[in-house]
């Protein structure tokens, strides 16, 4: 099996390695490719700061190591520039001209945060668990309520568009195991699942879904995201799939990668998607069995 990961931190943002270690272990192990997606700045657009996006002032110098490292394993190891772009309904999206007008290889978009109704204030369902639970008092500690919030705002990033692949779907899930503030199981958030696959497929531009394994790495949960529900949601709506570590670390790199392919090959996939580069403004992708 190829290995690859598009989807990939280093210390521009809030990853623990610079993009040289990154490439020196993605090499080691065999990587035919790797691709950067340091998250994207967002707080001169939006005013909101963070400790785990990259800074404005640091995106040009980003921009070039990416480009410096892909000359530099010209012929090893393809290297790839990207971002992973978060989508804040009426304040940023992948789609934004600002991140449309930069040299990217392909962009990520991605679904952190979520707006409590009648509450400007903003929530990250990627949080620790100590503020996951401060964070859920702000939609009353109803669980449908943050989860519909959360399919809300994926859905509003793939109808706005302007991205490669869709980021660790069912992020929401993440603090569940601890909280239990939902059940997957329930008729209601199948539903939302199912709502969420069609906008994927009817989406003007083909969008891939990732399959995220940093759940695994970082211990959160024993699977992947999205779960086999909904990656065969996906398999019955012919929607390509990739496989991710979201590594911060070299040592994240192709973890938990075994377990991902079992889930796509449990849902149905016969084979992955394999980024090769952009052509023409659009990213271009072959198959790789599973």
């Amino acid at each position: 099996m190829t290995k690859s990961c598009l989807h990939t931190h280093t210390t521009f943002c809030d990853g623990k390695a610079d993009v040289e270690t990154m490439c020196k272990a993605a090499f080691a192990k065999g990587f035919e490719s790797i691709g950067f997606s340091s998250h994207a700045p967002i707080t001169k657009k939006t005013g909101i700061k963070t400790l785990w996006h990259m800074k404005d002032e640091k995106l040009d110098e980003y921009i070039d190591a990416v480009e410096a490292a892909r000359k530099r394993w010209k012929g090893k190891l393809a290297v790839f520039l990207g971002l992973e772009v978060d989508y804040i309904r009426g304040l940023c999206s992948p789609s934004d001209t600002g991140i449309q007008e930069l040299p990217l290889d392909f962009i990520i978009g991605a679904v952190h945060f979520v707006i409590p109704p009648g509450n400007g204030e903003l929530f990250t369902v990627d949080e620790s668990a100590e503020n996951f639970r401060a964070g859920l008092k702000l939609f009353d500690n109803d669980g449908r309520a943050l989860c519909e919030a959360y399919y809300d705002a994926c859905n509003g990033m793939i109808a706005a568009g302007g991205f490669d692949i869709l980021a660790h779907l069912e992020l929401i899930k993440k603090n569940n195991a601890r909280f239990s503030f939902f059940s997957p199981g329930d008729g209601w958030y199948k539903q939302l699942l199912k709502k969420t696959a069609s906008h994927i497929a009817g989406a003007k531009k083909n969008l891939v879904v990732e399959v995220n394994t940093g759940s695994i790495i970082r211990g959160y949960s024993l699977d992947p995201y999205p779960s086999l529900d909904m990656l065969k949601l996906l398999k019955e709506r012919n929607i390509p799939l990739t496989q991710n570590a979201d590594a911060h670390a070299p040592d994240h790199l192709g973890g938990g990668y075994e377990t991902a392919q079992q889930s796509m090959q449990q849902a149905g996939y016969t084979t992955m998607a394999l980024f090769q580069g952009r052509e023409d403004g659009k990213a271009v992708w072959r198959e790789e069995s599973l």
